[in-house]
């Protein structure tokens, strides 16, 4: 989760000061400092957040708001999901394309009622902002807001947690909006995540985040994790990270991420890519993203070769690792289609080594959102 040196110095986000206080390991992480473990250590955080409520800092994620008429048409010029249908309250998984089906990046998209609210990946906000003013600049009022701080608690006692401080959070279901104050703190919450358990994201003003993260650490079952666990909990839900699992390079039905686009839009387009993206779910793509079992215990890390078992070269591992929850190494990367049935056996070159492993159905833990 580190990344190379910079020449560019790394921000901070508003809670810099209490990861230091926590004991925080801080690591560069895109452009910023951000904890990657606590004292605990990833496997007690990674447990934690299986078994109770886990508080991670995302505020390194990019937060905009777009206001203005027809806001919903217009951001489907630029991603394949159905935004217009997108009832208020509700939040919705999507991509930016490009004209080659490729994602420019992968993000949230909220209807407020009178405004949408974006989430995107750190790593991709300046692009995905100046790709929002270039497109739809001249119609809508396009709003990035860096006032203002992210924190995810995931668990299965996070929703207990926040109906604590707030009651009426409780009736929120998987992907929906509201605004709650939360110990005198007004935010915006989305039942969402990225560990593949139930919990909230709650965006706050970075004035008041550490206010905040201290209330909620201070409640019943409530521990910090950092970036290592958040990507061992993505990793066992199959869920992608952007430059990893998908990237320009990769496209939605490559990445099995179909299930983000509506009937309506595979129908009628509009959208960057989108006759590549028709074609590709008319005919089925070359390949595809797989879940990989390995059959021993030594971890396939990001960048292990996958062939198969006449030696075939396949391509590479894009996430791997050890899964906590599951016991033993998983992974996953991109296999020819033919081979993408889960069972099916192939390799990987570990060490110039090639060690037996086995296509597997994601995700390795199943999802446990509150549906209701």
């Amino acid at each position: 989760m580190t990344e190379p040196p910079s020449d560019t110095p790394l921000q901070r986000t508003p809670l810099y000061d209490l990861h230091r206080a926590l004991g925080g390991k801080l690591v560069p992480f895109a452009g910023y400092e951000m904890p990657v473990r606590y004292p605990a250590g990833i496997l007690a955080e990674h447990l934690h957040c299986r078994e109770g409520a886990a508080l991670f800092d995302v505020s390194h994620m990019g937060q905009v708001t777009l206001t203005g008429d027809g806001a919903a048409a217009a951001l489907e010029t630029l991603v394949p999901g159905d935004i217009a249908g997108l009832a208020a309250g509700r939040t919705r998984y999507t991509m930016f394309t490009d004209e080659q089906a490729g994602i420019l990046d992968d993000l949230m998209v909220t209807n407020a009622g009178d405004h949408l609210f974006l989430v995107v990946n750190a790593g991709c906000k300046k692009d995905d902002f100046a790709h929002l003013q270039k497109h739809l600049g001249s119609r809508l009022k396009i709003q990035e807001h860096a006032d203002r701080a992210l924190l995810a608690l995931q668990g299965p006692q996070a929703a207990a947690v926040v109906a604590k401080l707030a009651p009426e959070t409780a009736a929120m279901k998987f992907m929906s909006f509201g605004q709650a104050t939360l110990g005198g703190v007004a935010c915006w919450l989305t039942r969402s995540g990225y560990t593949g358990e139930d919990g909230f994201e709650i965006s706050c003003p970075a004035d008041q985040a550490e206010k905040l993260a201290k209330l909620l650490l201070g409640q019943p079952g409530v521990k910090p994790a950092g970036l290592g666990a958040r990507d061992s909990l993505r990793l066992e839900a199959g869920l992608c990270l952007y430059g990893h699992d998908i990237d320009r390079s990769t496209t939605p039905v490559e990445a099995d991420l179909t299930w983000a686009i509506g009937k309506r839009r595979r129908e009628q387009g509009g959208y960057p890519g989108a006759e590549i993206i028709a074609r590709q779910l008319r005919e089925g793509p070359s390949r595809k993203r797989v879940g990989i079992r390995p059959e021993g215990r030594a971890p396939a890390r990001e960048q292990t070769p996958i062939v198969s078992t006449d030696g075939a070269s396949f391509g590479m591992v894009t996430s791997g690792g050890y899964g906590p929850s599951v016991g033993g190494p998983i992974a996953m990367g991109y296999v020819a289609a033919t081979s993408a049935k889960p069972g099916t056996p192939l390799n990987l070159v570990v060490r110039g080594k090639p060690l037996p492993a086995k296509v597997a159905s994601m995700p390795f833990v199943p999802h446990r959102y509150h549906r209701g």
